[in-house]
């Protein structure tokens, strides 16, 4: 039996996906979440398999609970299931650690073939994200700025846009003030801006944050 962890803030999603996942065989929903320390909490007390975890969530993203559950419980399996386009947030999130990634708008059967591959220790990757990989391995200069960044950049970037402080941001992530004030230079300097509003314009023009 597969056991499988939903985590999404919308009660909605995580009905369906019971529901549908419930009727598959040899699948088992274990636990839900509806936030990112819950998350968390699921993952230290329930024995899961695979995880199917969105990324947008209030208090801590699903970006930074995958930093966590990879640290913490390496043997779980996760597969990010987001609104956003696989071009967005897929090459990142693979590089740290997801097993998948899937657009919500994929058929339904898929997150299925997508759980079982994972629960084989497969990574699930579709024709997609694949050619974006392959672009990166290509070092194509023509990529967006962001899928440049190293992971903690990307991390520290997205809290950036999003408004949190420096203090918060260190916090957040058991950081130094100063060890965040470098990756802000940096992503700074690799996007040739030079505030943080002009980070948050440049989310917000890229589809990475709403």
């Amino acid at each position: 039996m597969i056991r499988v962890a939903i985590v999404d803030d919308h009660a909605i999603v995580r009905t369906g996906l019971r529901q549908f996942l419930g009727e598959q065989e040899n699948i088992s929903v274990t636990g839900e979440a509806a936030s990112g320390h819950e998350a968390l909490a699921l993952v230290r007390n329930s024995a899961i398999d695979v995880l199917i975890m969105d990324i947008s969530m209030p208090g801590q993203s699903g970006i930074d609970v995958l930093a966590s559950i990879r640290a913490h419980a390496p043997a779980v399996a996760v597969l990010i299931l987001s609104a956003y386009p696989e071009a967005h947030y897929a090459t990142s999130l693979l590089r740290q650690g997801a097993s998948g990634y899937l657009n919500k708008e994929c058929e339904p059967e898929e997150i299925v073939a997508a759980v079982r591959a994972l629960a084989r220790g497969k990574r699930y990757i579709t024709a997609n994200v694949a050619e974006l990989l392959a672009d990166q391995m290509q070092d194509n200069d023509d990529r967006p700025a962001h899928e440049k960044l190293s992971d903690r950049e990307f991390q520290v970037f997205l809290r950036l846009a999003r408004g949190e402080s420096i203090g918060d941001i260190a916090e957040t992530l058991s950081l130094s003030v100063k060890t965040v004030s470098t990756y802000r230079t940096r992503t700074l300097e690799k996007f040739g801006l030079s505030s943080n509003s002009d980070l948050t314009y440049y989310a917000l023009k890229h589809g990475l944050i709403e």
